[in-house]
């Protein structure tokens, strides 16, 4: 699992490397600016005005201005079927994306409601289907509302602020628990973790800080009602804080339908 994890990325940090250099190869960089030469803040108002005064201009779209970058890409070096056939792929790729994501987030839901951090409904299976349905279509429900009324940008924004903090609290809990429950049963183990986990904390500091304004203020926004909620309801009815469970289930704690 780790060996997979670790490829999984290197390789899909690769071919974004490789996309993006060839993009910017093919048509520039193309930088969009204001009057005065000052950075735009990427999706913000501001900054479709200015890419939408530059095509009235009769200029070529700059790549940044593209909501289809791939697709703009092929039209501008006159391959107008490929760009077409990239964007379908594009579309019938994205619900795979989404579906994925999201089929993480039920486990994470239905793993803190079976500890009885959340309300134990969110942790029922499906008789038939050996699925956690609740949980599902809560979370289906809270996405399709937060993709309703939120801009992509703003959203993709909010949820990589969340995500860094999350992994950023991973590493930081590997080696508090390396020290304070050094025996404790794990099914993989991280290598060099004071160097790993150091580095990982670094990165996700320095990415947080490269979010916009808006961004930053939610995570402790929603950080200060996290804490409520577990104070307030889950501490409580925790198992494994109240000794009832040691937080490994069997068989690894495979969650139901994720064969």
């Amino acid at each position: 699992m780790p060996i997979g994890l670790i490829a999984s990325l290197g390789i899909c940090t690769l071919f974004y490397l490789l996309v993006a250099s060839g993009a910017i190869g093919a048509i520039g960089a193309n930088p969009v600016t204001t009057a005065d030469g000052g950075i735009l803040a990427p999706g913000s108002a501001e900054m479709a005005g200015r890419c939408a005064a530059i095509v009235a201009g009769g200029a070529m779209e700059p790549l940044v201005c593209s909501k289809e970058a791939l697709v703009h890409v092929l039209q501008v070096i006159n391959w107008p079927i490929m760009g077409r056939l990239v964007g379908l792929a594009a579309v019938l790729a994205l619900p795979s994306v989404v579906l994925m994501m999201m089929f993480g987030q039920t486990r994470v839901f239905f793993t803190m409601a079976r500890d009885g951090l959340l309300p134990a409904k969110l942790a029922s299976i499906h008789p038939k289907f050996r699925t956690p349905h609740v949980v599902t279509v809560v979370t289906g429900i809270a996405a399709a509302i937060a993709a309703a009324v939120l801009p992509v940008g703003k959203l993709a924004d909010y949820s990589n602020a969340g995500t860094l903090f999350a992994f950023m609290m991973v590493a930081i809990s590997v080696m508090v628990l390396r020290k304070t429950d050094p025996g404790r049963k794990r099914p993989f183990r991280t290598p060099a973790v004071y160097i790993v986990a150091p580095l990982a904390i670094i990165g996700c500091v320095g990415l947080y800080l490269s979010l916009p304004l808006t961004a930053k203020l939610v995570l402790p926004g929603w950080g200060a009602i996290g804490l409520a909620i577990y104070f307030l309801y889950s501490r409580s009815r925790s198992h494994v804080g109240l000794g009832l469970d040691d937080g490994v289930a069997e068989d690894d704690r495979t969650p139901p339908g994720s064969h």
